[in-house]
């Protein structure tokens, strides 16, 4: 029986180097599962997801499996990427990478790479979103982290929403929490919203946790799971 195409679906960026991150991220999953892996953004630029999914080949059980390559939910998983199959009832789509303590391992990690002091604040910086939906996920996420640092952690946004980024940074500094103020990238690829990151004041700014080997794990955990029955 010939396995479902994966269609690996981000969100775009303007970024050459934000590209040929989620460009590699593809690559290492193809390698890594063995899958007809097939690349798919749903803003900014192409391949456009809906083409993608128009150029599956219609089947009697499940053609292709659409994996959200994005932290969270919101309009872009439960909007742009349902409307993309919805004319499709052999075309299925999983949940988004998060929340997944995996995720926040990475983060943890990319932390401890930094040197940045065990009790030092930190500010979970993911990218925004006005869905509620999106926003359970980050503060899920920030939760997870909570479980694995030793100080105070909040949560911080690059774009949309308060407290920003750089706000939750200068917050973290007038509550004289230990001095140290480490912004952590809940962020894929590199890009705009990861400049800000680096902008808004901190001690420390830990790199996007793409690539990863954690995240090709996590993606076909993802693609698995619609196929269970």
């Amino acid at each position: 029986m010939t396995s479902p195409i994966l269609i690996a679906c981000g969100h775009g960026t303007r970024s050459a180097e934000g590209r040929a991150t989620m460009s590699g991220v593809v690559d290492e999953l193809r390698a890594a599962t063995g899958l007809d892996v097939r690349e798919a953004y749903v803003d900014v630029h192409g391949p456009d997801l809906a083409d993608v999914v128009a150029e599956v080949p219609h089947g009697d059980g499940v053609s292709a499996i659409v994996v959200p390559l994005l932290l969270a939910g919101g309009y872009h998983v439960y909007v742009d990427i349902a409307n993309a199959v919805a004319d499709r009832a052999d075309v299925l789509s999983a949940h988004a990478l998060g929340p997944d303590g995996r995720l926040l391992d990475i983060v943890h990690q990319r932390l401890e790479e930094a040197g940045v002091p065990e009790d030092a604040t930190v500010v979970l910086a993911a990218a925004g979103s006005s869905d509620p939906r999106s926003q359970a996920d980050t503060a899920a996420a920030a939760e997870l982290l909570r479980q694995r640092w030793g100080g105070p952690v909040r949560v911080g946004f690059a774009a949309g929403l308060k407290p920003s980024v750089a706000d939750a940074v200068a917050d973290a500094r007038v509550n004289g929490e230990d001095g140290v103020v480490a912004v952590a990238s809940y962020l894929l690829a590199p890009g705009l919203f990861q400049r800000r990151l680096e902008e808004a004041g901190a001690d420390f700014v830990t790199p996007p946790l793409a690539p990863h080997p954690t995240l090709l794990e996590i993606v076909a955990d993802r693609f698995a799971d619609v196929l269970q029955p």
